[in-house]
């Protein structure tokens, strides 16, 4: 099969025919959660999740033509001439999904990015009302890790729909009512298993499963955990807000930061505090989710 992609429209955006399941999904969990008084939900937290998913929403419509614009722009210089053949859309799975998972795991360790990723984990339930909550600061440069893609020769309308059906597909590992699915596909998919493992503060499930859509990758560069049913994971971050206002949420690891790039003596242990893991300390206890598991083990 091949289109031409001048006859795509370039307001085509996945996620806009999604969010009336999205939607429907959240009510049929609060139902399932109401009826079987699992507790999922806490009101004050899903109601800030939704509100900083409308926040995102929002500024993601910039930077999302911001983006477009870019792609366009590098797409001229393109290596290849791939097309909108079938096996194009296989290929932009493998590679968008390869660029999520580094962009993923590099903003778990390293703080300034950190401090944006940081505002998805804040919850301390995880609910699908949870997948809502989206981080505002992270948009204003996600985008630049996918830039590779235009220049090998992936036109700027599929990056950007390929990474809308990633975000989609994310949306419905954010629950507890689904368990453990067959083997074969725990072993190459993104689970709600694998993903309540990725958002729980036990020592042993920090900075773990950045999985986007394939498992793959986790288990290719060594950060996979399985969850163990014995462990029950324990949401939110190693340190928590208590506050439900979203501005509050967006900035308060930015916060963090400027507190010790004050208090650090030395120009260089002022850049660590960007630039190394959530964590390090140039006068304290080492609190890196390595350290941290390291010592576990030895324990």
């Amino acid at each position: 099969m091949n289109l031409d992609f001048q006859a795509v429209p370039l307001d085509m955006e996945p996620v806009m025919y999604a969010v009336p399941f999205f939607v429907l999904l959240i009510a049929i969990e609060l139902y399932v959660s109401y009826k079987g008084q699992h507790d999922l939900y806490e009101k004050g937290e899903a109601l800030s999740s939704i509100g900083m998913g409308l926040g995102s929403l929002v500024i993601n419509i910039l930077m999302k033509a911001l983006a477009f614009a870019g792609y366009s722009f590098l797409y001229q210089y393109r290596l290849f001439d791939l097309g909108w053949h079938w096996w194009v859309w296989i290929l932009i799975l493998f590679a968008d999904d390869f660029t999520f998972y580094w962009h993923h795991r590099l903003s778990h360790e390293i703080r300034i990015l950190w401090a944006a990723h940081v505002q998805h984990h804040s919850s301390q339930t995880l609910n699908l009302a949870t997948a809502l909550r989206q981080s505002w600061t992270e948009l204003l440069y996600k985008y630049f890790w996918w830039f590779w893609l235009p220049l090998v020769g992936f036109h700027p309308l599929m990056i950007l729909m390929m990474m809308s059906v990633s975000l989609i597909y994310q949306f419905w590992p954010h629950t507890e009512l689904v368990g453990k699915l067959p083997r074969w596909y725990e072993f190459l998919f993104n689970t709600p298993s694998h993903h309540r493992v990725h958002h729980a503060s036990n020592i042993r499930y920090l900075d773990r499963n950045h999985a986007g859509i394939l498992m793959i990758w986790d288990r290719m560069f060594g950060t996979f955990a399985e969850e163990d049913l014995k462990e029950k994971p324990i949401y939110g971050i190693t340190t928590n807000i208590t506050s439900l206002n979203p501005l509050v949420i967006v900035s308060h690891e930015y916060k963090n930061i400027w507190i010790d790039f004050k208090r650090a003596k030395t120009v260089g242990d002022k850049i660590r505090y960007l630039f190394l893991p959530p964590g390090w300390s140039h006068d304290g206890t080492d609190q890196r989710a390595k350290t941290l598991r390291n010592n576990l083990n030895k324990a």
